[in-house]
């Protein structure tokens, strides 16, 4: 009997020394990637400020073909919405609204998630001429995960997993852009 206290002890003092730690843990993470596109920034950035484009080249939106869709608003401007559902996990369901847009330099996004789990997070494409004809398009995600879920942080590779699929949605940009 003693043993089995014991145990239950020191399982106990490591989910409370764990949920402890995650009160200390980031909660924020940002990932960012970037490509070149062999065309003028205005051409690019009249193409990605459309959120009915981003079917064209994103990875989340290959991955189920049969995901609903739905539009609201005017695309390419500030308070358009694109909302999604999908029974693929790794897509769930959700929407993004254009909540700023510096013309041919900056959009910025809100995308909020209710399944698989709720969230709001940001994302953001920034245009950069490298030259007439060259365009640097950046497309990066900034989230938060609450205590204690931030723990996940510790363990999941954020930037490489997002990372990966956003690498894959610009290489995909860049095919498209480049025809």
């Amino acid at each position: 009997m003693k043993i089995i206290k014991k145990i239950v002890f020191v399982i106990l003092s490591l989910i409370v020394l764990t949920l402890v730690s995650a009160l200390f843990m980031r909660k924020d993470y940002a990932v960012e990637r970037e490509i070149t596109i062999n065309k003028p920034k205005d051409s690019v950035f009249n193409y990605i400020k459309f959120l009915k484009n981003q079917d064209q080249f994103s990875v989340w939106a290959k991955k189920d073909p049969n995901m609903k869709k739905s539009f609201s608003g005017v695309d390419g401007t500030v308070g358009a919405i694109a909302s999604w559902e999908s029974q693929n996990a790794e897509i769930g369901t959700g929407e993004q609204e254009i909540k700023k847009i510096i013309t041919d330099e900056r959009m910025d996004m809100e995308l909020r998630f209710t399944v698989p789990f709720e969230a709001t997070d940001k994302a953001y494409f920034i245009t950069e001429s490298v030259s007439a004809n060259e365009t640097k398009v950046k497309w990066g995600f900034n989230g938060t995960m609450a205590y204690p879920m931030n723990l996940m942080l510790t363990v999941m590779k954020v930037d490489e997993l997002l990372g990966n699929d956003l690498s894959e949605g610009l290489k995909n940009l860049k095919i498209i852009l480049e025809k």
